[in-house]
């Protein structure tokens, strides 16, 4: 459920649809006075805000509309959701505006559905060691751990997000697939965000919060597996982590190991002063400068191991 003024509905229907296109993975090229995207060509966009999909297929039953339905049939969001997002990425905040009249809008969750799995993890565990500079048993542990999978039929990243009764309530994909540095990136449909991917230890009374989960995989490799509770976010606000200290009431410290970059910093001062009232021990560690995350930190150590002849690229 979403709680929007008629403002915000204008401002959220005012993004560039091709450069929400472009943040999402896609690669968007023109056609004559339109835009299609190249991952599914059966797509128009027209001329910044709408789009149509011509071959008229869809599970959902969307083949349409707006930037918002964009968002609901690509992102698996609802209209909450997929407004709230295209006022995120307006750089719009809700104390720049009064709200008054506003408009509600409830709708029937999608339900969970985890994407069917490949009968390997050939492609994923490629990209992730060859682009992503993790070890191979690094991500064969997490592969047994049933916390990623290669899914049907794009070959896609999926990392799952169980709740403390070890049921899947949350899952996010990504594309091993770049384009012009850009990738695939989508929520599952119907996922609870309360939950997110993360490393359970037993005995610990800390936890390590992350952006990304390969961010979490690079420092769980490069700290030698090591055994603290971990959690990516994936993003900067922190549902998932409060719902996470709630199922493992053991937990009394908090280290924030979230990016180097503006966004990543406020997010780790601004948490970890929060966190810190409630009663928490709370530190800050980020990847050295010129590593924006820890999968940047693994990378460049790896090629500084190659370059000195100390690792062979396999």
């Amino acid at each position: 459920m979403g709680m929007f003024t008629k403002d915000e509905l204008m401002l959220a229907k005012s993004v560039d649809l091709k450069e929400v296109a472009s943040a999402m993975g896609y690669t968007v090229r023109r056609i004559g006075r339109l835009y299609t995207i190249k991952e599914m060509d059966s797509i128009r966009i027209y001329p910044d805000s709408h789009w149509y999909r011509w071959s008229g297929k869809s599970n959902t039953g969307i083949t349409g509309g707006s930037q918002i339905d964009f968002m609901m049939e690509f992102a698996g969001m609802d209209i909450g959701e997929a407004v709230s997002y295209l006022l995120d990425f307006s750089g719009y905040t809700k104390s720049s505006m009064k709200i008054e009249n506003p408009v509600i809008y409830q709708e029937k969750k999608k339900p969970f559905c985890l994407p069917s799995p490949m009968s390997n993890n050939l492609r994923i565990t490629k990209y992730l060691t060859n682009e992503r500079g993790l070890a191979e048993d690094t991500v064969k542990w997490f592969i047994d751990k049933k916390l990623i999978y290669e899914s049907v039929p794009y070959h896609n990243v999926v990392f799952i997000g169980y709740d403390n009764e070890g049921k899947a309530r949350f899952a996010s994909m990504r594309g091993i697939y770049d384009h012009d540095g850009k990738a695939f990136k989508c929520d599952v449909a119907g996922n609870d965000k309360r939950f997110a991917f993360h490393v359970e230890a037993e005995h610990s009374d800390m936890v390590l919060v992350f952006e990304a989960a390969i961010d979490l995989m690079s420092y769980f490799e490069m700290h030698n597996r090591p055994r603290v509770h971990m959690i990516a976010l994936g993003m900067t606000a922190d549902n998932p982590l409060k719902q996470y200290l709630s199922d493992h009431s053991e937990i009394r410290s908090i280290g924030f190991r979230m990016d180097n970059d503006e966004p990543g910093r406020n997010a780790s001062f601004n948490l970890a002063e929060k966190y810190m009232r409630l009663g928490y021990r709370t530190d800050i560690t980020f990847p050295p400068d010129g590593c924006k995350d820890y999968n940047d930190l693994i990378k460049k150590l790896k090629s500084e191991k190659v370059r000195s002849g100390s690792i062979k690229v396999r």
